[in-house]
């Protein structure tokens, strides 16, 4: 098989030429995002230099960001960055024309701006309020605000104790928080082998060492995750034990049953993210209620309400409320009160009720639409969730296919973001029913997302 091999010009040392190949084949496309660079032996062979010439050039080359390394795979032409596990697309427009099914976004409704509406116009009615929102609160939000979004969670079948809630500034602050007050920097801290990038990026951010717990169809292996905690047990463990993102795994009732007992065995601290929200009869029994004093649990507005309003909440075990009060006071004092009592009086509107009903009937029928039209293919989806997780067949490959679908006008999400370990990605994609502007939109992308995989594959690579 012909392997990528650069010509490299004459002066300078050659790990920096073979660098600035790497570099000059990516900007050109000769290399294209997730193709795997030859071996370090064979391409020092071709060239005829040191495999420690090639192992320096392709450190330049990541520490330049154009590759990166995975122990006992390989080196991987990174993503572009929008795709990267540290960046995210959210609130970048949407070439006109494209229909998004990339990021896990609630379906758009005229009620989204109505109940925001109508909440700041309550607000703007009360000058009692108005005068509170100008004013320091306590670090967790002052008591009633916390009652009242206590209750709301109550409402979904959530967690709704207000002596036990912390409120947080979105679901990615509950994970930043969760981490902050229970790692210190070298901690070990375990995840799905895909599990959410947020998550990856807070670890990355915070000097921690992943553990990637391999997965089967029924989420977390935890036979595998015994093992592993049998040499090292991790600090704490990330999971979203009702829908996996992104493959929409949920673990059944004996395996959280088994995960508690690990985690008490080894004392592990669970945090526990359910924002990507799920109808009650959908989810299992929650960690925080099987393991309450060593669950932090996530939840925000996000993927209910609007994700503008950055407002979610930690609850937590009460002896971390002074740990956790004093993490968001040196990061931020407190969470906005105008924004916290513009979600509460948000939650309480009767339209609140009526928008998620709507949500609820609106993904399952965007559902049946997806797995009618991509169930040959082998797509699966959770009922009641809004992702659609696609395994590829024998020889086609995610990056092939995510940039044949952006020149049709389909933006989807590879895995590659979601590896939270060294292994390969699976080839397969994410599809996002939510953003969509309606069912004819979707049922176009669905269209194109199956014309594309009943079609002969294109390779991306180019020799040189």
């Amino acid at each position: 098989m012909t392997i990528w091999t650069p010509e490299l010009p004459e002066g300078g040392p050659r790990y920096r030429r073979i660098a600035e190949a790497i570099a000059r084949a990516v900007e050109s496309g000769d290399l294209a995002p997730g193709d795997k660079l030859p071996p370090q032996r064979r391409l020092a062979d071709r060239l005829g230099v040191t495999i420690g010439t090639i192992t320096r050039a392709y450190a330049t080359a990541h520490r330049q960001g154009w590759v990166d390394s995975r122990v006992g795979s390989g080196t991987y032409v990174r993503q572009p960055l929008g795709e990267a596990p540290t960046s995210f697309r959210a609130g970048q427009p949407v070439d006109q024309g494209m229909i998004d099914m990339g990021m896990s976004l609630p379906p758009p409704h005229p009620l989204r701006s109505q109940g925001l509406q109508n909440a700041l116009e309550s607000l703007t009615a009360s000058p009692q309020s108005l005068q509170a929102a100008t004013e320091y609160q306590p670090e967790a939000g002052n008591e009633g605000q916390r009652a009242r979004i206590a209750a709301w969670q109550g409402s979904l079948g959530l967690p709704d104790d207000p002596g036990r809630l912390v409120i947080t500034q979105g679901g990615q602050h509950g994970i930043q928080l969760a981490l902050q007050v229970l790692t210190q920097p070298g901690d070990l801290v375990a995840g799905d082998a895909l599990t959410y990038p947020g998550f990856i990026s807070a670890a990355q951010q915070a000097h921690l060492r992943p553990m990637a717990v391999p997965m089967d169809e029924g989420g977390m292996d935890l036979d595998a995750l015994t093992r592993l905690c049998a040499r090292q047990p991790p600090r704490a463990l990330y999971t979203t034990p009702d829908l996996n993102n992104p493959t929409g795994a949920r673990l059944d009732e004996a395996r959280r049953r088994r995960l508690v007992a690990l985690a008490r065995e080894h004392d592990i601290w669970l945090i526990e993210d359910a924002v990507q929200y799920l109808p009650q009869a959908e989810r299992g029994t929650p960690l925080v209620e099987l393991a309450p004093e060593r669950t932090l649990h996530i939840f925000s507005t996000s993927k209910v309400l609007a994700g503008g309003l950055r407002i979610g909440s930690l609850t937590v075990p009460v002896h971390l409320l002074e740990r956790l009060g004093t993490a968001i006071r040196t990061q931020s004092w407190m969470v906005a009160p105008l924004m916290v009592e513009t979600a509460c009086r948000w939650m309480e509107s009767p339209a609140s009720q009526e928008l998620l009903h709507w949500q609820i009937d609106e993904l399952a029928a965007r559902r049946t639409l997806a797995l009618d039209r991509l169930a040959v293919h082998g797509a699966r989806s959770r009922q009641g969730s809004s992702l659609v997780w696609l395994p590829l067949p024998a020889g086609r490959r995610s990056s092939e296919l995510q940039t044949l679908l952006a020149r049709r006008g389909v933006k989807v999400s590879t895995p590659e973001p979601f590896c939270m370990g060294s292994e390969p990605a699976p080839q397969a994609l994410r599809l996002c029913l939510g953003p969509p502007a309606n069912r004819d939109s979707l049922e176009k992308a669905l269209s194109l997302i199956d014309e594309a995989l009943s079609e002969a594959p294109s390779s991306p690579w180019q020799t040189l």
